[in-house]
């Protein structure tokens, strides 16, 4: 009779270690789903981030009389017009969620902001394009920094990676807002080949706060190519931001070419971004990797 009891004890401990094994095996991953559905959306996220700067550089160009610019201008409004639909999925996962980080009432709000701002584009002065456009922008980098913060940075847990995720949805993105609004404000300035007093002290301001992001990011880990890429694409665009558009008059530069050099510094940051995003995947393998690793061995 004890024999019987004891052999039904171990039977029932297997059962309930299986079983334990089974649910952590579906807890990794679904963990490692959930990052990379989470990285998908920070995605879609960026690239709207990407077209709607780049939206607002042409803009500013086209808005300050360079007409060359308007074939640029109709190709990427449609291009944005085909990204925000994408973010529809992710919206929509957010909202089963009890503290969500973006909902599809606040996406068709954004949508409708955009398609406004859109319509009335050929009223606006350059001033209150860049202003309009720069709303949009800082919209969509608070929800990307919200989701690296709550959905990526609380699940990784690390200190180091800590700040991989936050270069990733934060720091970065922020250093291509600064030089998205540098690029079309001195995209307007080499087009009116002259450069204003207020426009001067913006340019200035947002020179030196780029070099501030760009400086915090790579403290807390800039030592790939990309990021050794992008701090001297930035660089060189300050430099010739100093030394090229801030005459009053006779500014040489044409707006094509500094849109074109700012344009190479900027997706070089999203380039380093990319990587970072690279980096949180193959860590949150890692992760799992370990924590299964500790399970065995527990066993």
């Amino acid at each position: 009779m004890d024999l019987i009891l004891y052999s039904m004890l171990i039977v029932a401990l297997l059962i309930a270690l299986i079983s334990f094994m089974i649910y952590r095996q579906r807890n990794w991953l679904s963990s490692g789903q959930s990052i990379e559905q989470t990285l998908a959306a920070c995605r879609s996220l960026l690239a709207l981030i990407a077209g709607i700067q780049q939206h607002r550089g042409i803009s500013s160009a086209w808005l300050a009389g360079d007409q060359s610019f308007k074939p640029r201008l109709d190709a990427k409004a449609r291009e944005i017009e085909h990204l925000i639909p994408l973010l529809r999925d992710a919206a929509r996962e957010e909202g089963r969620r009890a503290h969500p980080c973006l909902t599809l009432n606040e996406l068709s709000l954004f949508q409708f902001n955009w398609t406004k701002m859109r319509d009335m584009l050929r009223g606006l002065s350059v001033e209150q394009s860049i202003a309009q456009h720069s709303f949009l922008v800082d919209q969509l980098l608070k929800w990307l920094g919200a989701i690296g913060e709550s959905r990526v940075e609380l699940v990784l847990g690390q200190k180091c990676e800590r700040g991989l995720v936050r270069n990733y949805a934060s720091r970065l993105p922020a250093l291509t807002e600064c030089l998205g609004q540098a690029r079309a404000l001195g995209t307007s300035v080499a087009a009116k080949q002259g450069c204003s007093a207020v426009a001067r002290v913006r340019l200035m301001f947002l020179i030196a706060r780029a070099e501030a992001l760009l400086s915090q990011a790579a403290e807390a880990g800039g030592q790939g190519r990309k990021a050794e890429q992008a701090k001297a694409a930035v660089q060189e665009m300050a430099r010739v931001v100093r030394t090229q558009m801030l005459l009053s008059s006779s500014i040489s530069l044409p707006a094509p070419a500094y849109f074109a050099l700012a344009t190479t510094a900027i997706d070089s940051v999203f380039s380093w971004i990319d990587e970072c995003g690279t980096q949180i995947t193959q860590a949150s393998l890692r992760r799992q990797g370990a924590q299964q690793s500790v399970l065995l061995q527990r066993v």
